[in-house]
């Protein structure tokens, strides 16, 4: 019987406290010292948990890809068993996103943006962005589109476009908008 570490207290606060600081303000933006004092842990608790203040963005990102691809699976479910419904329906989290108090975008948009090709935090956005288009292009497979991969791409980059939408222009119509396009792009493609 393996069993799991519960994450400390003082870690999860470290976490709890970078997560809302790298989203509001920018990774680049948030030192150390502003989430040690933030957090309330001495800098050799900090230090002890995350060597180096990238461990923490990948663990942030970590974090984040939790709660994004729970919102975007739950969506899609919520849609019901068709999985050309749940392609459209994933559409639904968006909008909740976008309406959220203090939306600034898509987390992982906004941390690829801050940060080199190479590095954990980068490799760490790609992989999060790889993931969503594997289990898209899986939901499309399922509803019987004609080319999964080209479809996948296109409702990957709709819902990364409505992402941006949501934050820079904050249109309350975007997500609806982005949702009536995939609609078409799902019946376009599935259609016999």
């Amino acid at each position: 019987m393996t069993t799991t570490a519960r994450p400390s207290a003082a870690r999860e606060r470290i976490l709890e406290t970078a997560f809302a600081l790298f989203y509001a303000r920018g990774i680049r933006a948030v030192g150390v010292d502003l989430i040690i004092a933030e957090s309330g842990v001495a800098k050799a608790t900090f230090y002890k948990h995350f060597p180096a203040k990238d461990d923490l963005v990948v663990a942030y990102l970590d974090k984040v890809d939790g709660v994004w691809t729970g919102q975007l699976e739950a969506a899609a479910e919520a849609a019901g068993p068709d999985p050309a419904d749940q392609l459209v329906g994933l559409f639904d989290a968006l909008g909740t996103a976008c309406r959220r108090e203090g939306y600034r975008g898509c987390a992982f948009i906004n941390a690829a943006a801050e940060s080199q090709p190479g590095t954990a935090v980068h490799d760490r956005t790609v992989a999060h962005k790889t993931a969503v288009l594997d289990w898209v292009r899986t939901l499309a497979e399922r509803a019987g589109a004609r080319d999964p991969e080209s479809l996948a791409r296109s409702l990957t980059l709709l819902l990364d476009g409505g992402l941006a939408s949501g934050s820079l222009d904050a249109s309350p119509d975007a997500p609806k908008a982005a949702k009536a396009s995939a609609q078409a792009l799902v019946e376009a493609a599935t259609a016999a």
